[in-house]
């Protein structure tokens, strides 16, 4: 009996450590959009080698988007690079990008980002090199942050090597 309510004891607490992890999603949400923009980014370089052709990627406040054409920073939807599944699939993403089937990431609630430098678009040429409008590049850096924790997500400038 005494075994019986000492388990209960150590459940009950266990119970009460790891019930707040799942009622603040923030943490898990900033954990997997570092992880979506790293294979957004990704793609896009490997999109431009096999189509040898450019691909831009816009960043704003609330959306990672990649685009075959981006003109002023918008993308017209024949332009839109699709998804490779077909959708993205997340509220947030059906939220900020308004279309399925386009490769866009949504910025959930909770979690903010903010690239290192004012590069709101840039795009990887068909050596998977990435650029901006004027031929420059100075890397990328990507703070993404959740629950305090922050992540971060690089292009290298020369390269252009995701991590």
């Amino acid at each position: 009996m005494v075994e019986l309510i000492v388990v209960m004891v150590i459940i009950g607490v266990l119970g009460a450590i790891g019930a707040g992890r799942f009622f603040d999603r923030s943490e898990f949400d900033s954990d997997v959009f570092a992880e979506q923009a790293r294979a957004l980014l990704r793609h896009a370089q490997k999109t431009a080698i096999a189509r040898n052709a450019p691909v831009h990627v816009l960043l704003d406040a609330n959306r990672i988007a990649l685009c075959h054409e981006a003109s002023d920073g918008d993308c017209p939807a024949a332009s839109r690079v699709a998804a490779p599944g077909g959708a993205m699939g997340a509220a947030a993403s059906s939220t900020h990008c308004q279309a399925d089937g386009w490769y866009c990431l949504g910025r959930p609630e909770g979690v903010s980002y903010a690239p290192s430098a004012s590069l709101r678009r840039f795009f990887f040429d068909p050596l998977g090199r990435p650029l901006t409008a004027d031929g420059s590049f100075d890397g990328l850096t990507l703070s993404i942050t959740g629950s305090g924790k922050a992540r971060a997500v690089s292009v290298t400038r020369e390269t252009g090597y995701v991590q």
